[in-house]
């Protein structure tokens, strides 16, 4: 099967900056759409930041100019640079992705909507 876990995640002060990683494991033969997402306490679950597999991304409103999104296929990573970091931008963050794996020397299997655990992101005033 395929697992994402993602790090990174900590407390920084206002103004600050973290990375956040999404490590995919399995037997990856390629990830397509890869996003991140992220849920404050008491509030629904949002889309931060996304790309597609030709490279295209979209971030919400309230990160544009401060997140970065970018992936090492090599490395079956995605990442979640955040800059400028906000006490707002407290949240567990997931990421989630789109993914084929090799299950045999002739079977592929597409999972789409693969999740993390979440890694929280705390910032102080």
């Amino acid at each position: 099967q395929v697992q994402l876990v993602e790090s990174g995640g900590g407390l920084v002060q206002a103004g600050g900056s973290l990375r956040l990683s999404c490590a995919a494991s399995g037997s990856i033969e390629s990830i397509h759409a890869m996003g991140w997402f992220r849920q404050a306490p008491g509030k629904q679950r949002e889309l931060v930041a996304h790309t597609s597999s030709g490279g295209s991304t979209n971030y919400a409103d309230s990160v544009k100019g401060r997140f970065t999104i970018s992936r090492d296929n090599a490395k079956n990573t995605g990442y979640l640079q955040m800059n400028a970091l906000k006490p707002e931008d407290t949240a567990v963050y997931y990421c989630t992705a789109d993914v084929t794996i090799v299950k045999s020397d002739s079977e592929r299997a597409r999972y789409f909507d693969v999740w993390g655990q979440g890694t929280l992101v705390t910032v102080s005033p």
